[in-house]
């Protein structure tokens, strides 16, 4: 609220503007929110420390967070740091969870693969930095629209919170819980008038703290299925993965290049505005929010099978592959949907 109402202060660097392939707002918004982000998710772990729930890992947990966020941020206010820095900086934050945390991938639930980690610790720490940084960048990919990113990564919280409760895992459920209250007090800013956006900051924030419960709960559990977290984390993974398939492989395009074929950015330029009818040229804020409710029950359809099903391997990775096809087949619809031909006149007129 107070980076929002004091945005005269700080706009000249933090704001945003209509310019990109990737800007589906009106006006300069201000990119920093998370700001507000790491300081409600600080003073609920210190709350949690402070009555004893959990103890100085909150603080390593913070403490890794902090190049993979400064990164970020770094980016929101100067628009001057390329993906490589930021990779590192999430890549640096990785390497401080295993360091302070332990966080260390043991086994990844495929036959074969796990034996050869169980034997490489270098091999392990090197999946570990690769699946943390890249569970950031996912969460980064899908911040597109308002709400988008903070609702889907408050679905995905509340899935490895229930199970951190019953698992009796008292330190990543007060984690999830302290997430879930800072994106919530985000949330009412972004959703649905866009004040404030998460950035670069928040979104890697946001993916690498989401990185590390995951790979928590598969350190501090061996009998749950690492199937479990990717099935929760299934909707920004497929997208991030299958953005760089069509990137490299379908366009001969680099993959750190962006464009607005995300399938957010499909639903809105082919679903959204063709069911706006007459309104379609005006109100690109209100076409914005209507497109994350989609999204929203997009990720739904892999976190609430994880959530049903956590103790049973085979359906987990039963739904996996449910959920990979289901976005492929969904992608492939909205490519091939065809603007009617009334609303393709009327968009031409206008231009």
């Amino acid at each position: 609220m107070l980076l929002i109402r004091y945005k005269h202060w700080h706009g000249h660097l933090s704001e945003d503007s209509l310019l990109g392939a990737q800007k589906f707002h009106q006006g300069s918004v201000p990119r920093i929110g998370g700001i507000g982000i790491i300081a409600g998710l600080a003073f609920a772990l210190g709350w949690s420390v402070w009555r004893g729930l959990v103890g100085i890992e909150a603080m390593s947990l913070l403490l890794a967070a902090l190049p993979a966020f400064g990164a970020g941020l770094a980016e929101d206010l100067t628009k001057r740091v390329g993906v490589t820095a930021r990779l590192l900086g999430t890549m640096l934050s990785a390497s401080l969870g295993i360091w302070l945390l332990g966080a260390l991938l043991p086994r990844l639930g495929i036959f074969g693969i796990d034996a050869v980690l169980a034997s490489s610790p270098m091999l392990a720490r090197g999946v570990t930095l690769l699946a943390v940084s890249g569970v950031a960048n996912a969460v980064n990919i899908i911040d597109g629209f308002n709400g988008l990113a903070a609702a889907t990564a408050m679905l995905m919280f509340l899935a490895f919170g229930y199970v951190a409760w019953a698992l009796g895992d008292v330190f990543l459920v007060q984690l999830c819980l302290a997430m879930i209250g800072a994106l919530a007090g985000f949330f009412v800013w972004n959703y649905p008038r866009g004040l404030i956006f998460l950035g670069d900051g928040g979104a890697y924030l946001v993916g690498f703290v989401l990185a590390e419960v995951a790979v928590l709960l598969v350190v501090r559990h061996p009998n749950l299925s690492p199937w479990f977290c990717f099935l929760v984390c299934a909707y920004p993974i497929t997208e991030t993965l299958f953005s760089i398939y069509r990137k490299r492989f379908l366009r001969g395009m680099s993959p750190g290049v962006p464009d607005a074929l995300h399938l957010h950015m499909l639903v809105y330029r082919r679903l959204v505005r063709w069911a706006a009818g007459k309104s379609a040229l005006n109100g690109m804020t209100a076409r914005n929010s209507a497109t994350s409710p989609y999204l929203w029950g997009m990720a739904s359809l892999s976190i609430l099978p994880a959530v049903l099903f956590w103790r049973d391997e085979n359906y987990l990775l039963g739904s996996v592959v449910g959920f990979v096809l289901l976005y492929v087949w969904l992608y492939a619809r909205l490519v091939r949907f065809r603007t009617p031909s009334w609303l393709r006149r009327r968009v031409g007129n206008k231009t």
